[in-house]
């Protein structure tokens, strides 16, 4: 699949930094790629937190990604830190 700029929203922004919030079905090897979000390159900044809930409909994943950099219009952000990846009840 591919970015989708619906599903892209600020959650709170500050001082030079975003926090946001994007919802896919893309499992997030694919979302981590170079080049996934340079739809946005406009709107990211390095730095900024971008939560994500991730192989929606598949493979749930929820976690952080973090913007590694954006430069000529390429975005690259970290590989995911997962949230609430253990649930041991």
């Amino acid at each position: 699949m591919a970015y989708d700029p619906h599903n892209l929203s600020a959650l709170s922004y500050a001082n030079g930094f975003t926090l946001w919030h994007y919802r896919t079905d893309d499992m997030p090897a694919d979302v981590d790629n170079v080049g996934y979000f340079n739809d946005a390159a406009k709107m990211l900044r390095e730095g900024d937190f971008i939560f994500v809930n991730a192989g929606i409909g598949t493979a749930p994943t929820h976690g952080v990604f973090i913007v590694l950099s954006n430069s000529g219009g390429v975005v690259d952000v970290s590989n995911l830190t997962s949230f609430g990846a253990v649930n041991a009840d």
